[in-house]
């Protein structure tokens, strides 16, 4: 980015499209568009009306780092520290996976099937940056929550994005894999109304094919095993008992595994029924299975 130039609104996204596309980078203009107008702390639509307007030496320097950071494909999110995702803005770091659009159907899925009633909890396993669950509790006000995850660091950003949505008081945050930290629940009233879970999916053998982008992402989130499917096993054999009568355990799947979860399910022997559930794209997304 010469530095002799007057970098005005137009030109300096002009340059960066240009710049980006020569990095491969899949969303060149976009992507300049969404660091420049956090660096200048103002909505996209400013920079259209505003492109005659020249940056100052600090918004330069600035942005000039964040256009850096993404020439080497680190993730949008991770740069500017936030990602909206069902319309709620959340706070990211390289702790937590990207909240993609793909997991609002699973948010979507879960709360077609909660009655909205003041006694219904649940439990996010893997909840990372908490997008799942404080979704659910901001859309569903009369419900309460339990997030799970193993990383410290990742329950960390999960609780501040609770302070930040005034939701604190509805979720408690536990350290833990999966289902250990609920052993001993056995009273009906401890139990959840449902279970959600957007767990590691990617054959460990493709991680290393995918996007730098999605590499850049915390590989103990992404890696689900030789076939992609180690967490659902442990999922669908012990979650079960920590159901109400009448709940439901919705899982996110990746696009070639609806069919194979649900056999892990019917294998399995407490599940009484599964749903398939498809994303915009008409991909089988989530899968819902019902406790007998």
């Amino acid at each position: 980015m010469p530095s002799d130039l007057i970098w005005t609104i137009g030109r300096i996204l002009k340059w960066t499209e240009q710049y980006f596309e020569k990095h491969g980078i899949d969303t060149p203009r976009l992507d300049a568009e969404v660091l420049l107008s956090h660096v200048l702390g103002v909505k996209r639509i400013y920079l259209y009306v505003n492109f005659e307007k020249p940056l100052v030496a600090d918004e330069l320097s600035l942005y000039r780092e964040f256009v850096k950071r993404r020439a080497n494909h680190e993730p949008v999110a991770y740069i500017i520290g936030e990602r909206e995702f069902m319309g709620l803005k959340f706070t990211v770091s390289s702790a937590v996976l990207v909240p993609q659009p793909d997991t609002e159907t699973l948010v979507g899925a879960t709360m077609d099937r909660l009655s909205g009633g003041e006694d219904e909890r649940v439990l996010d396993i893997g909840t990372g940056s908490g997008a799942i669950i404080l979704s659910l509790l901001h859309y569903m006000p009369e419900l309460t929550g339990v997030a799970v995850d193993i990383s410290p660091e990742a329950l960390k950003v999960a609780q501040a994005n609770a302070t930040e949505l005034g939701l604190e008081s509805r979720v408690s945050f536990v350290e833990g894999d999966l289902t250990s930290p609920f052993g001993g629940v056995t009273n009906d009233d401890e139990k959840f109304s449902a279970i959600v879970s957007n767990p590691p999916y990617i054959k460990k053998d493709e991680i290393k094919t995918l996007a730098p982008e999605v590499q850049a992402e915390p590989h103990i989130a992404l890696d689900g095993g030789a076939d992609g499917l180690d967490f659902y096993r442990r999922l669908v054999a012990n979650t079960a008992q920590l159901i109400r009568d009448g709940g439901f355990l919705a899982v996110e799947v990746g696009a070639d595994e609806a069919n194979d979860v649900v056999r892990l399910a019917m294998e399995n022997g407490n599940w009484a029924r599964t749903e398939k559930v498809t994303d915009l794209a008409g991909i089988e997304r989530v899968v819902v299975m019902w406790r007998k």
